[in-house]
């Protein structure tokens, strides 16, 4: 699936719940969405973390 395929998928979706449920249960639902990804990084060892920055570098490459 395309990168502009993703992104209009999630506009439609955030646009169906921010239209059913409301701004607080959108908003909190876009909190959880972009801190899940934060905690379980900050939860990765320094080893573990250094291995997943060096993967980001390397596909920057290629």
């Amino acid at each position: 699936m395309s990168t502009p395929t993703k992104i209009l998928i999630g506009g439609v979706a955030g646009f169906l719940v921010l239209s059913i449920l409301g701004w607080w249960t959108f908003a909190l639902i876009l909190l959880g969405v972009m801190a899940v990804p934060a905690v379980a990084y900050m939860m990765l060892d320094p080893s573990q973390r250094r291995r997943v920055r060096a993967q980001g570098r390397k596909r920057l490459g290629s």
